[in-house]
C-alpha cells in the first residue's frame, strides 16, 4: 500500500473510535498518547498507525477494551510540558511518550503511573531509568541510543562529501537529548580531525539566522533530531540546498523532505514495538522490570536527487550498502 493511500486509510478510521470509546465507557483499559510531534504531519500519524497495529496484534482495540487519550505537542516543549500535566490526573493505565522531552515532561509529572517511551536517546544519561537492563521506577521503553550511531553518521557524511573538513552541527539547545547529541558530533568531529561550528537553535525564528551564521564556514552540516527541527525539517532543508551544505539526519524522513542522507532505527518499527511494552503492562507487568529495548537494525537512506543538485557524486560502495535511495 503506497504511503499516502495508508495515511489516507487511518485518517478514515479515526472519526469512529472516541465515539465508541464514550459508549463503553470505564470498562476500557485508558493509555496516554503524548507525542512532541504534530497531530496532522503524516509522519506523526504513521508512527500512530504503527503504535495501534502492535497493539491490536496482541487483542487490544480502541473502543473494544481500549480508550487512547491522545495529546499533541506539535514540535514546543512548553506546550508538551502542559499535555503531560494534562494527562496524568486522567487515571491512565500507563502513557507513551515520546521522544525524549516527552518522556522528561512525564517524569516530571508522575513516578507512579507506567510510562513507556520511545526514541529516546539516552536514557540512563537523561535520568529516566538507572541502567538499561533494570530501569527500576516507573518508565521503560525504547531507546534510540542515537550517541552510539554518531560516529557512523560522521564517517557516511565523510565517504560522501570529498575534501570534508569543516562540519556544522546544529541543535535545539533546549532540547537535553539533542544538545547531547551535539556534544558528542563535536567530540567525534575533532577526533576526525575536523573543524567544527556550532549553530544553536531554540524557536523557529532562530532556523534562517543560524544558517545566514553559517555562510563560508562549514562543508556539510550534521543535525540533531528533536521535534522543533523535525516540524521544521522542510524549512531546513530548503535553507540548507541554498547554502549548498550536505546534511546528515537521524531519520528517513528527513531525506524524504530533501536532505541529504541519514542513519539510524525505523521509527515506524519502534512504535510498533512499543505496543509490546504497553501489552505487558495492561497485563500486569512491573514497569521496573521490563529492560530498556535497543534498536538492533539501522537503515541508510540517501537522497540522490539532492545529492545531484549539490554537484555530489554518490558512491558505489554506499549505493550498495543503502536501504532506501531516493531519486
Amino acid at each position: 500500500m503506497r504511503r499516502r493511500e495508508f495515511i489516507a486509510l487511518l485518517g478514515s478510521g479515526l472519526a469512529g473510535w472516541p465515539l465508541a470509546a464514550r459508549a463503553q465507557g470505564d470498562s476500557l483499559r485508558r493509555v496516554g498518547w503524548l507525542i512532541s510531534g504534530g497531530e496532522r504531519d503524516p509522519e506523526s500519524q504513521l508512527r500512530l498507525g504503527a503504535f495501534r497495529e502492535g497493539l491490536q496484534k496482541l487483542g487490544w482495540a480502541e473502543g473494544r477494551n481500549l480508550r487512547i487519550d491522545y495529546r499533541w505537542g506539535g514540535g514546543s516543549i512548553e506546550r508538551t510540558r502542559t499535555y503531560a500535566a494534562e494527562l496524568v490526573p486522567l487515571k491512565q493505565d500507563v502513557i507513551l511518550g515520546a521522544p525524549s522531552s516527552a518522556a522528561v515532561a512525564l517524569q516530571r509529572e508522575t513516578r507512579t503511573i507506567p510510562v513507556v517511551f520511545a526514541q529516546v536517546a539516552d536514557p540512563v544519561d537523561l535520568g529516566l531509568v538507572e541502567s538499561l537492563s533494570r530501569p527500576g521506577g516507573n518508565i521503560t521503553g525504547l531507546s534510540s541510543q542515537t550517541s552510539d550511531t554518531a560516529k557512523k553518521r560522521a564517517d557516511l557524511l565523510r565517504e560522501l562529501v570529498p575534501g570534508l573538513r569543516r562540519l556544522a552541527v546544529m541543535a535545539n539547545v533546549d532540547a537535553p537529548s539533542a544538545v547531547s547529541e551535539m556534544a558528542d558530533a563535536e567530540a567525534l568531529a575533532r577526533a576526525l580531525g575536523l573543524e567544527v561550528v556550532t549553530a544553536k537553535i531554540r524557536r523557529a525564528e532562530d532556523i534562517a539566522p543560524a544558517f545566514a551564521a553559517l555562510k563560508g564556514r562549514a562543508d556539510a552540516l550534521f543535525i540533531s533530531a528533536d521535534p522543533l527541527v523535525f516540524s521544521n525539517r522542510i524549512h531546513i532543508n530548503i535553507l540548507a540546498a541554498a547554502a549548498r551544505l550536505p546534511t546528515m539526519h537521524l531519520a528517513r524522513e528527513y531525506v524524504e523532505t530533501g536532505g541529504l542522507m541519514s542513519y539510524g532505527s525505523n521509527f515506524e518499527d519502534v512504535f510498533r514495538r512499543a505496543g509490546d511494552y504497553v501489552d505487558k503492562i495492561l497485563r500486569g507487568a512491573k514497569v521496573g522490570d521490563l529492560p530498556i529495548e535497543q534498536p538492533t537494525k539501522f537503515e541508510l537512506v540517501i537522497n540522490r536527487f539532492t545529492a545531484n543538485t549539490l554537484g555530489l557524486t554518490v558512491p558505489d560502495k554506499l549505493l550498495a550498502i543503502a536501504d532506501v535511495v531516493i531519486e
